[in-house]
């Protein structure tokens, strides 16, 4: 099971905009997607859940892994790893 270890650089983390552009890209792969938040030790939770990605309360700073499962597990951890590095296509 491939995993992304990574920290949210985005002002507002893991929340509004950037969360459902998060839930976009999980969404269009065929692969599951967990996330966790290292940094309060919240989830796993189903990354293509937005009330789910809300609980764990990700902020800007914070790290976060995130696993996948399924056809397109690399191609899904790919895509994430440029939106989040991309901060969220915002700079």
């Amino acid at each position: 099971m491939p995993d992304l270890k990574i920290i949210v650089d985005h002002d507002a983390g893991l929340h509004a905009r950037p969360l459902a552009q998060f839930v976009k890209v999980v969404k269009s792969y065929g692969a599951s997607v967990q996330v966790r938040n290292l940094t309060s030790g919240k989830g796993p939770v189903n990354g293509a859940s937005p009330v789910n990605l809300l609980l764990l309360s990700v902020k800007k700073g914070n790290e976060i892994e995130i696993t996948a499962e399924g056809e397109q597990a690399s191609e899904v951890l790919t895509a994430l790893k440029t939106l989040i590095e991309s901060n969220f296509g915002e700079g």
